[in-house]
């Protein structure tokens, strides 16, 4: 009996997928789904939800209980755009598969591949990611967001007790060493690489630009799944972390 999340069973017929990403992930997201020879409807959620993990998973739990379309149509799998994100996303069940990428977070999707973000990871100890989206979502370490903090911090707390907060957000931003730049080329990219540049400069950091990498994003909506890019979680299967770490994520 075919099963509807198995591209095995029906190879030419076009999926029906859900796509759960982050906001930061939209164009991205929209780029690659209209390329699809599958129909994918992208689910955006709200930006920040890795920094509460228990938050993330209840909010994409609640996602992946919708299985259908708006006209009642199930859909043959729910894609997960996320990675691990900090163990946000353990835990996670459908009554219909679930696909999720083999990466920590979701710049393995910017960059095309776990071993390119690995790689890169490994030769640049404190990099600190920059996109289109990321920046859009106004969160990204650099003076505007340092002159906002600053502003809320006088207004809830008074101008002594914000400088002491300022100091304690300087601790964890020198960590970091790099600001990395990651560009698909969807839109006029000239703005975000000098905002970066900008934001390098202001923290002491270095900067450097990859050109990022379509491909496992559009393999992911079509339906093109490898398991070494790809976990499949079947229903009655939950995700877990790959203690091993080889595999990243694993289904229980």
């Amino acid at each position: 009996m075919s099963h509807p999340g198995d591209v095995t069973e029906q190879p030419n017929r076009t999926k029906r997928f859900q796509l759960i990403v982050c906001k930061v992930l939209q164009r991205e997201a929209y780029f690659c789904a209209a390329r699809s020879p599958n129909v994918v409807d992208v689910v955006l959620m709200e930006q920040g939800l890795h920094d509460e993990p228990d938050r993330l998973r209840r909010e994409v739990q609640q996602a992946l209980e919708c299985t259908c379309d708006v006209q009642g149509r199930l859909y043959d799998a729910s894609l997960l755009g996320y990675g691990l994100c900090s163990n946000g996303t353990v835990g996670l069940q459908a009554e219909i598969p679930i696909v999720i990428p083999r990466g920590h977070d979701c710049i393995t999707l910017l960059l095309g591949s776990k071993e390119r973000y690995r790689d890169y990871f490994d030769s640049h100890r404190g990099v600190y990611w920059y996109s289109p989206g990321w920046i859009e979502a106004g969160k990204q370490p650099g003076p505007a967001r340092c002159e906002r903090l600053l502003a809320e911090y006088t207004t809830k707390y008074g101008q002594d007790n914000a400088q002491y907060l300022m100091e304690v957000e300087q601790t964890w931003i020198k960590e970091y060493q790099w600001a990395t730049y990651v560009d698909w080329g969807l839109v006029e990219s000239d703005g975000y690489r000098a905002y970066t540049k900008d934001c390098a400069d202001y923290l002491g950091w270095q900067y450097d630009e990859l050109a990022g990498d379509a491909g496992l994003m559009q393999r992911f909506v079509d339906g093109l799944w490898d398991e070494r890019e790809f976990l499949v979680v079947e229903p009655g299967r939950r995700i877990a972390e790959d203690v091993t770490n080889e595999g990243i994520v694993r289904a229980e």
